[in-house]
């Protein structure tokens, strides 16, 4: 019963590493996704780095991404730049592509 019990608690560790993995991965797309936004918006430096930080904290409204993409989506619209709902939520899944391989390589 002891290997049995063991394999259960590697399996149970490795599902709380890739949890803490994917919750890292979305909170850097968040941020990437605000900076690239920002960029559409006219924004640079650190006016840029405090629209991100309103992206990422927008995440934490509601579970999965609609909060983050209602965010994006109104900001854009305020700033009268032209986004199609697909294009935002394209680029928010090539930027979790990225995130996810900088979290994997440590960067």
């Amino acid at each position: 019963m002891s290997g049995f019990d063991d394999r259960e608690r590697a399996q149970e560790k490795k599902f709380e590493l890739d949890q803490e993995l994917e919750f890292k991965a979305v909170a850097r797309r968040n941020k990437l996704l605000g900076l690239w936004a920002a960029g559409l918006m006219g924004k640079s430096g650190e006016a840029a780095d405090a629209y991100a930080k309103t992206v990422v904290m927008a995440d934490f409204e509601e579970a999965g991404d609609d909060d983050v993409f209602r965010k994006i989506r109104g900001d854009l619209d305020a700033a009268n730049v032209a986004q199609s709902d697909h294009q935002i939520r394209a680029r928010m899944a090539e930027l979790l592509d990225e995130a996810r391989a900088q979290v994997k390589a440590g960067t």
